[in-house]
């Protein structure tokens, strides 16, 4: 085996789990499920049926991933958070069939107790605050609190605030590298 699990974990049948991949106390992987390389999943976590996670994402304590998830390579999912992946869930109906898909992106980080209602995408390096409800498209970069979420800001690759001069130009102060805003997007210029 070239990941570590501890004896109170479940892994079921039909997962692929990366090499150096950590799963720890009372967690529970559910079937054909993907981990990629890296990963650190908490204690107390749930990863549903063909979940699917990249390499070195961090998962920590008490998180529910179900079926219809996707994160990319360096995902931090927060303590508590929770996806969800039904609309309209009623306990008598069964809606297993109409699961919403939700993908995040590389270096996404989602704060710890926030929810992400199904059917919206993480764009790359986004930043959920602590807390924060989910309710629609969160851009790459994009920093987002409140219930429901609202973008206050933008966010560097090293999860520090851009300030944007007149130019429309920003520098990440840990590690220098320059980011330009246009038409409500941001890239990374070097």
């Amino acid at each position: 085996m070239s990941y570590y699990a501890h004896e109170t974990a479940i892994i079921d049948e039909g997962c692929t789990i990366g090499e150096g991949t950590k799963i720890w106390h009372f967690s529970h992987i559910m079937p054909d499920c993907t981990i990629g390389e890296r990963c650190n999943i908490g204690q107390n976590v749930v990863i549903s049926p063909q979940v699917v996670l990249g390499n070195n994402v961090k998962v920590q304590n008490n998180v529910s991933i179900y079926t219809g998830v996707t994160c990319e390579d360096d995902v931090f999912l927060g303590p508590s958070m929770v996806f969800t992946n039904v609309i309209n869930p009623r306990s008598a109906v069964n809606r297993r069939d109409q699961y919403a898909k939700t993908h995040v992106g590389r270096g996404a980080s989602i704060g710890a107790n926030a929810t992400i209602v199904c059917g919206h995408d993480i764009g790359e390096f986004a930043f959920i605050g602590a807390g924060t409800v989910v309710t629609k498209h969160v851009p790459a970069y994009a920093l987002v609190v409140g219930n429901p979420s609202k973008q206050i800001g933008w966010m560097s690759e090293y999860g520090h605030r851009l300030e944007f001069n007149k130019e429309n130009m920003a520098t990440c102060p840990e590690s220098g590298q320059v980011y330009k805003l246009e038409n409500n997007q941001v890239y990374k210029i070097s």
